[in-house]
């Protein structure tokens, strides 16, 4: 995601202040009213939130699988008056399926259909199910108000694919994203660092994602 992101960046005529591999070299780290772009791991990020939120006006964290945190991430972010984007995915694709099936479910919401989820990702993605899974189910969980089942495997190099499903007595609609490079969410992780100047606060990526949309 690192170098995606690096090549994103690049490409829109920005520059990379640092990139850092350790705690220790983003302690010893000045930034210029530069915004910091986090793809670690959950711990990682939860070691160094604060650190993150003290040094720089604005973040972006692409890193899932801390949520259960983040009511004391947001809480520390607004008591220095800093600015943080955070999503389960960054993708313009997934972003745009996002509200598929919000608008998808409230119809379905109307009728006898049972909604079910299946993700799929590389061997190495430490969190099942993916946040993306979890926020396609609170999406649908909203509109149909059930407890929409989540399958998830975790299997060689699969980018990751969302597969969901609505099925009824007579008949089966499925709504699939795939991913064929990571480059996707390197893209939407650098617009939200582009549109935070413009649109400051704590905010979740699909939210801010509609909003642009709708402008």
């Amino acid at each position: 995601m690192g170098k995606e992101i690096e090549k994103i960046i690049k490409q829109r005529g920005h520059t990379i202040s640092n990139i850092f591999d350790s705690t220790e070299e983003l302690k010893s780290f000045f930034p210029d009213n530069s915004v910091c772009i986090d793809f670690t791991e959950p711990s990682a990020f939860l070691e160094n939130y604060k650190l993150i939120a003290n040094k720089f006006p604005g973040t972006v964290v692409g890193t899932t699988g801390w949520y259960k945190s983040l009511p004391e991430v947001k809480k520390y972010f607004e008591s220095k008056n800093k600015n943080l984007i955070y999503g389960t995915n960054f993708s313009v694709g997934v972003n745009i399926l996002f509200g598929i099936i919000d608008y998808a479910s409230s119809l379905f919401s109307k009728f006898d259909y049972n909604p079910y989820i299946i993700e799929l990702h590389h061997k190495e993605k430490k969190d099942a199910p993916s946040g993306t899974a979890e926020t396609l189910k609170n999406i649908i969980n909203e509109n149909i108000k059930t407890d929409v089942p989540v399958s998830s495997v975790r299997s060689g190099f699969i980018k990751g694919i969302h597969d969901i499903g609505f099925e009824s007595s007579v008949d089966k609609i499925n709504i699939r994203h795939e991913a064929y490079s990571r480059e996707g969410f390197a893209l939407g992780a650098v617009l939200a660092a582009e549109w935070l100047e413009e649109s400051p606060g704590i905010i979740e990526f699909k939210d801010l994602f509609k909003q642009k949309m709708k402008k």
